[in-house]
């Protein structure tokens, strides 16, 4: 039978409610980085996550592949995506004395310079400062280097180099100092935004007879955790 017009009213008026509510439960959802400050467990868990990945970046000489990895491995974008490099111009920083000793660099020898950003999907994860000394690349490198976004760990991958690490700071734990003697204590669970950035890095790229060729500082971003808690403790 034809539907009457008040069949048609409360069809109308249901498929309104369904809407409603979908709309008031994706605005009432906490975000992924405020899950991971929700409960003291997943505060552990944070941390944990922070520790491994600072663990992974460590013992890899090129943070591109390590980060590759990390991508895949959470699901931060589509299937099979790899780290993009974005690269962020008008912010120069000519090497300085330190960066000239890091890399034994006479005061008049050409160091270039890079600020990049690492990028998952649409997720920012690191930014970088890079001074390397373009003497002791190949010309296909540099060029590389010049003209595109490629990332520095895979322009100059066949170099074949090695890590010197030679500082990691957390920037930011999710558990206040002291916990482990006192506990975590209820207004531990409150949500609060992460910070922009959450380790930093500080290294130096050498060839394999040993020669530094770049010096970097780099600086990993909240997104690096933008994915849901692990089951673990916080179930």
């Amino acid at each position: 039978m034809p539907c009457t017009s008040k069949c048609i009213r409360i069809a109308a008026l249901a498929a309104t409610a369904i809407v409603l509510g979908t709309q008031i439960a994706i605005a009432q959802a906490p975000s992924v980085a405020s899950q991971w400050l929700n409960t003291p467990a997943s505060r552990v868990e944070a941390l944990a996550v922070l520790e491994a990945l600072n663990a992974n970046l460590l013992s890899n000489a090129s943070a591109t592949f390590a980060l590759d990895r990390w991508c895949a491995t959470h699901k931060l974008a589509s299937e099979a995506s790899k780290i993009v490099t974005e690269r962020v111009g008008g912010q120069d920083k000519p090497a300085d004395e330190h960066i000239r000793e890091l890399l034994t660099a006479g005061p008049d020898e050409l160091i270039a310079y890079r600020h990049v950003r690492l990028v998952c999907g649409d997720r920012v994860l690191s930014e970088a400062d890079n001074w390397y000394v373009p003497a002791r690349l190949t010309a296909e490198m540099n060029q590389a280097l010049d003209t595109s976004d490629v990332s520095f760990g895979r322009a100059v991958q066949a170099l074949n180099f090695t890590r010197a690490n030679l500082t990691a700071k957390l920037l930011w734990s999710p558990l206040c100092e002291g916990w482990d003697m006192g506990g975590l204590v209820a207004n531990e669970t409150n949500f609060r935004s992460l910070p922009p950035f959450l380790l930093e890095h500080h290294a130096v790229l050498r060839l394999r007879d040993g020669t530094p060729f770049s010096a970097l500082v780099e600086r990993y971003t909240d997104k690096v955790l933008d994915f849901r808690v692990p089951r673990l403790l916080s179930q």
